[in-house]
């Protein structure tokens, strides 16, 4: 899955534990679990991950 694939990058190059991905970015800190384990998130779930990437870099950017 492609979502999951980013977010996997994302975790690296951020050095962000998952269950903190899941919080900060859909206030669920299963979710990464979850998506490991088959879990196929929404359009707008999808969305909103992408949206908190996004952010994240910009915000984060040296």
């Amino acid at each position: 899955m492609y979502l999951l694939r980013e977010i996997e990058k994302f975790m690296r190059e951020t050095e962000m534990p998952w269950t903190k991905f899941g919080r900060l970015s859909v206030r669920d800190p299963r979710f990464v679990e979850d998506l490991r384990n088959g879990r196929q998130p929404g359009k707008k779930i999808s969305l909103r991950v992408e949206h908190f990437m996004n952010k994240w870099r910009n915000d984060h950017a040296s």
